[in-house]
């Protein structure tokens, strides 16, 4: 698998679960996202560790590593090889978690064939072991939303930003655009997977929710993750607002 085929089918397996996002006309649809925040956990061939080779292969490089404790959050950002957009890989530690959410989670994951676990296309094959029932994901839930998110998606892209500096249009007019078309932005930067940079201005935008079959055969709605848009506070400089995305104070070395 080259890289643009690896994109293009985070890209489908997104809209498929968003095909509101599909669906925007507010930009040229051949414009990249700035960034894609994708998310896993730290388990065998899906924890971060096992990952960063395979997105090497596609000529990503580490550039810094983010931990956010109060998240359970370990986070990657590596930067493409040319313009095209960065990775933002959130690694979900599933120590963090109590042992009973850690448990229900854990014995979903031992569930997964080994053959859905391997290969370069882990981030946009789906979930790949058996959805949980109604009862776990809400106890998951409660426990910490990224691990129910997970545990019904799997490891996967979870929301594109889009840099209005890029677009040719502030985010106040492309706020109130998207306002127009039934998508409510957030400002708060504690939205979606990790928190955001004072450097950047930013809305997160949820998209509605889905309705999923869960274990027992009941269906129920479920919020599955948004759009981001991201721009750079003060203009000028070379950086990417990729490079800006996550707080400063969250940067640790990188092993």
């Amino acid at each position: 698998m080259q890289r643009d085929e690896f994109l293009q089918q985070l890209w489908l397996d997104y809209v498929h679960q968003h095909p509101e996002i599909g669906a925007l006309r507010l930009w040229p649809l051949e414009q990249p996202p700035e960034y894609l925040a994708l998310l896993t956990l730290n388990h065998g061939n899906l924890a971060a560790a096992a990952l960063l080779p395979k997105l090497g292969h596609f000529g990503y490089r580490s550039c810094e590593r983010y931990a956010m404790a109060d998240r359970g959050l370990l986070v990657t950002l590596l930067a493409p090889p040319d313009d095209g957009p960065w990775l933002a890989l959130g690694e979900l530690q599933l120590g963090t978690l109590t042992r009973a959410p850690r448990g229900e989670l854990q014995a979903l994951i031992t569930q997964a064939h080994r053959e859905d676990c391997r290969g370069q296309n882990l981030l946009c094959r789906g979930r790949p072991w058996p959805m949980p029932s109604w009862a776990s994901y809400q106890r998951l839930q409660a426990a910490h939303p990224l691990a129910a998110w997970l545990s019904v998606m799997g490891p996967r892209l979870h929301h594109v930003g889009f840099d209005c500096d890029r677009l040719g249009t502030p985010i106040e007019q492309l706020d109130g655009e998207l306002r127009q078309v039934g998508l409510v932005g957030d400002a708060d930067r504690h939205h979606g997977i990790f928190p955001v940079s004072p450097l950047l201005q930013y809305r997160f935008y949820a998209t509605g929710s889905q309705r999923l079959p869960f274990a027992e055969g009941d269906e129920h709605r479920i919020p599955l993750g948004g759009l981001a848009l991201v721009q750079k506070c003060l203009a000028g400089g070379q950086e990417r607002a990729a490079e800006l995305l996550l707080p400063s104070h969250t940067r640790c070395e990188l092993a």
